[in-house]
């Protein structure tokens, strides 16, 4: 049964204008497409991140998985929300399947928030991911998580 996810609207809007300022720093040479990220750990904190692209385009990183892989550098392993913003202040950024595979793995119950016209939106991201591939899917091949 598909949950609505709640988030107040303040936190939201302050994710979103973190990801916002962030977002100048993306390094977007070859796409020119600018993207920031504002993840919200369980303990208050707030972790950034921005797309890094590289010429050999598979070497690149999202916004959001930067913002995940500072938070796990600094021992922090369990976040509430993520807010994504594209180069459009008011139009949805929707993480790729690699993103939502990350963030799948440290909290599923995660909430996304994403520009909607001149507000907002949110997601679930296990909502955005049916059959994530899980760290139980290992047991069967004698690996234990």
């Amino acid at each position: 049964m598909e949950r609505t996810p709640a988030l107040d609207p303040e936190t939201a809007r302050s994710l979103l204008d973190l990801a916002r300022k962030a977002r100048v720093n993306a390094y977007a040479p070859y796409s020119e497409f600018p993207v920031g990220a504002a993840l919200l750990a369980k303990d208050g904190r707030v972790f950034t991140g921005v797309n890094v692209e590289n010429v050999s385009y598979g070497l690149g990183s999202c916004a959001e998985r930067v913002a995940i892989f500072r938070a796990v550098a600094e021992g922090v392993r369990e976040f509430d929300a993520i807010a994504v913003v594209g180069p459009e202040d008011n139009v949805s950024c929707s993480p790729c399947g690699a993103c939502r595979q990350v963030m799948h793995e440290f909290a599923p119950e995660m909430i996304l928030v994403t520009p909607d016209g001149d507000g907002w939106k949110a997601d679930r991201i296990i909502d955005l991911l049916p059959g994530a591939f899980v760290p139980a899917r290992l047991a069967g091949y004698g690996r234990t998580v």
